[in-house]
């Protein structure tokens, strides 16, 4: 196994060059933060950074499903969202189990379980009214299972729509306006307060991990930033042992003529469910290590919307090649933080003031514009561009 892995990475240089940058600036980062460097990295940079990275490995799995097969999903970001809701279940129930416990040691009598289970669900759900811990939190006592469910859930999901979807043979805009529904159900779902999950609250307190309250955010940020350059290097590797083989050139085949792929004896619709669930999961795992990072996850990060930012990231940084997709999420999740952080200086022109923050988005429409009608291959094309010039 391991020397086929080695014969395909020489065979594609550019893992290894992918590699090798993203191993440097994580070595860049690490020493120039506060808390393992010379500190020229301020802790909420590291963060951001981090976040970018995972925003990074749900670029990779949109790509992987619209730009190589052709699956133009608007519903991607509901894994993500998925993904962050299983890890945050564990981590708000663990550390009110801990806050709970320890204000109840000095009792004059020792609690029972099922009174620790009666604050845990008071102190989880008092916001929304009640103190019963729902069905779906069954397991969030554990983190194996917790872990496994950020997988499982996502990946069932994307598995009955799609085998649905796909069994019909939906296609095209009405595949996408599903994808975009199914997100939708979800986020209003989710947005009630009986869901099981706070409601329009959310969960919050994600960055205090259980049982390493004394360790700094600074260092904090720094494994979970380690942590997301791990499953970016993972996840472009594995993208590319997809799309350089004889699957690469089938999903390839299905995105351009679905019906002569069918017709040589492909079966379409199973190709299709693997991408979808593959990339479901890709998603999740990034959603799943975003969220600790960010602190807070509620429905609206799962609006229909966030998919469709998606989408322009993908198409900005260039669809069908995978570095692509990852220029195209970090340089518009770094752009977006410094526009609507309040770093980009205001602009005064007599009675007109533009303020970035607002303004941000109109930029980011204008952004997608002009790449569909003057650079359609994104900016990753700028370097096929440069291969072509060296190769004359």
């Amino acid at each position: 196994m391991g020397g086929v892995l080695t014969k395909f990475l020489m065979k594609h240089p550019s893992i290894l060059v992918f590699l090798g940058i993203l191993s440097v600036f994580t070595l860049f980062v690490t020493v120039g933060s506060e808390a393992f460097g010379v500190g020229f990295i301020s802790t909420s940079l590291v963060k951001t950074l981090g976040k970018t990275l995972c925003f990074c490995l749900i670029a990779i799995a949109m790509d992987l499903v619209w730009g190589y097969c052709g699956i133009l999903s608007l519903g991607h970001f509901a894994f993500f969202g998925l993904g962050g809701y299983m890890i945050g279940m564990w981590l708000m129930y663990e550390r009110t189990r801990l806050i709970v416990e320890n204000s109840m040691a000095n009792a004059a009598l020792p609690p029972t379980p099922a009174e620790i289970q009666e604050a845990i669900g008071t102190q989880i759900f008092g916001v929304v009214g009640g103190a019963e811990i729902p069905t779906i939190w069954m397991f969030a006592h554990s983190l194996p299972i917790q872990l496994a469910l950020v997988a499982l859930v996502p990946g069932l999901l994307a598995f009955v729509f799609g085998w649905l979807a796909f069994r019909s043979r939906v296609t095209g805009v009405y595949l996408s306006i599903l994808t975009q529904a199914m997100t939708l159900a979800l986020a209003l779902y989710l947005f009630q307060n009986d869901s099981g999950l706070r409601g329009n609250n959310g969960l919050s307190g994600l960055q205090n991990i259980p049982g390493l309250e004394a360790m700094p955010q600074s260092e904090l940020s720094i494994y979970f930033f380690l942590l997301s350059a791990l499953a970016l290097g993972v996840g472009f590797l594995i993208a590319k042992l997809i799309v350089e083989n004889k699957m690469g050139n089938v999903i390839m085949g299905i995105r351009d003529n679905e019906a002569r792929v069918r017709f040589l004896g492909y079966h379409v619709e199973t190709y299709k469910l693997f991408i979808f669930v593959l990339t479901a999961i890709m998603a999740a795992i990034a959603g799943a290590i975003y969220y600790p990072q960010a602190g807070i996850i509620n429905p609206a990060e799962i609006a229909p919307i966030a998919s469709i930012y998606l989408a322009v990231w993908v198409a900005i940084g260039g669809r069908g090649r995978i570095y692509g997709a990852v220029i195209g999420a970090a340089l518009v999740s770094m752009l977006s933080s410094w526009f609507t952080g309040g770093q980009a200086p205001n602009i005064e022109l007599g009675p007109l003031r533009v303020v970035w923050v607002d303004w941000w988005l109109v930029l980011l429409g204008l952004s997608f514009v002009a790449v569909t009608l003057y650079a359609p291959k994104g900016v990753g094309g700028l370097f096929d561009l440069l291969k072509t010039e060296r190769s004359k």
